[in-house]
């Protein structure tokens, strides 16, 4: 069989569960590695409970695992430990999410693992990382949001505090887990050795607030929430239309004078107010006005025409259903099926990563049902 990805050939053990390990090893899955998923014997993965479900399942669990096996296990048993250390001697990486100090207690953690499989790769996500005051405090998606600062950030000023509409500590700390896997896999193949990849949801929260942090060591005061207008670059933000909103974003000088041409306005480029972005953001209020003055002329679909033909970034803000069905999404191949035994066909969310040397195919393998390839995993390992 030819290889699937990049990855092809590299084994994953996965003992995470629900999201911030499930969606970095779905990532691996997508990238051509082979990912054994093993779970708690009975009950399984937590996420195969959670709702929206289909037919009975979990549509939530077939969302992050499709493409991968499944064995249960019971690590406190001693059958069953003997089959997991005899899986882990086929891995190249294992990959866990519980609280800092489970895996020590199972005899499994890091210091164990690497004395007896060397070249095995461990990669630990978990709220707050394996050191500091903090790493055995328990959280969930919604707490490192709240404590990593980005929820102060999003929403319209003067409002409260405003998750994100997404679960961006989970998302953040799987796509993190997975850059650090992959980095490790490069280093071992280059040195030989095998490391440790510990990442904490907290510090991924922090990473991910772009300038928002260097703003507050500049100024020394915390940012707030803006709504949807950029902090630093003026105009970039939304304007309203006939018909609605539409998101503009002139992020340069000739951008700018693009954009005021395009509406007809182009003596506002000489405008003393305007010259500079600087001067923009201090009088955005006057600007926003001025420009919405021309747009609510006409409708959005009018002003991403001109605004496309004059090569100024615009767009609309769509919702979940007008972005996943855009002719974009489609052309791109976003949306893939998988062919569930008992749900059916079920549509997913496709792999964004798109590499010239592989395949990117419209169909996926579905989900394992629990333990549901136990019987060909022991034949290999009683073989191998």
């Amino acid at each position: 069989m030819s290889a699937s990805g990049p990855l092809s050939g590299v084994t994953i053990v996965d003992l995470s569960r629900i999201l911030a390990g499930p969606y970095c090893t779905l990532l691996l899955a997508e990238l051509g590695a082979r990912v054994i998923k093993v779970e708690t014997p009975g009950t399984g993965d937590d996420a195969r409970h959670y709702g929206p479900f289909l037919k009975g399942k979990s549509a939530y669990f077939m969302s992050v695992n499709r493409g991968k096996e499944s064995i249960a296990l019971n690590l406190k048993d001693k059958g069953d430990r003997a089959i997991f250390e005899k899986l882990l001697t086929t891995a190249d990486v294992i990959v866990e999410n519980f609280r800092p100090g489970t895996m020590e207690k199972l005899g499994y953690g890091w210091e164990a693992l690497h004395a007896k499989y060397p070249k095995l790769i461990y990669a630990a996500a978990s709220g707050f990382g394996h050191s500091g005051p903090d790493s055995l405090r328990p959280a969930y998606d919604m707490v490192v949001q709240g404590m990593g600062g980005i929820m102060s950030i999003t929403g319209t000023p003067g409002g409260p505090p405003v998750r994100i509409g997404m679960s961006i500590g989970d998302i953040g700390a799987g796509l993190y887990t997975c850059v650090g896997v992959n980095s490790a896999l490069y280093h071992r193949a280059r040195t030989g050795e095998a490391m440790k990849v510990d990442i904490g949801m907290f510090d991924c929260q922090l990473a991910l607030l772009e300038n928002a942090i260097l703003r507050y060591f500049l100024s020394g005061k915390a940012p707030g929430p803006l709504g949807v207008r950029h902090p630093n670059i003026a105009p970039f933000e939304a304007f309203d239309a006939s018909d609605g909103k539409i998101i503009i974003a002139a992020g340069n000088d000739s951008l700018y004078a693009k954009l005021m041409e395009a509406i007809g306005r182009p003596e506002l480029v000489k405008d003393p107010k305007y010259l500079t972005n600087e001067l923009r953001l201090q009088s955005m209020e006057a600007l926003k006005g001025d420009i919405e003055a021309v747009l609510k002329s006409k409708s959005i679909a009018h002003w991403i025409k001109v605004l496309d033909d004059a090569g100024v970034p615009a767009g609309p803000i769509n919702n979940v259903g007008q972005a996943i069905e855009s002719p974009q999404a489609r052309a791109r191949n976003m949306v893939i099926t998988t062919e569930d035994p008992i749900a059916g066909t079920v549509k997913l969310v496709g792999n964004p990563i798109k590499l010239s040397g592989f395949a990117d195919p419209a169909t996926r393998k579905p989900a394992p049902e629990l333990d549901a390839d136990r019987e060909h995993i022991l034949k290999e390992l009683a073989t191998g």
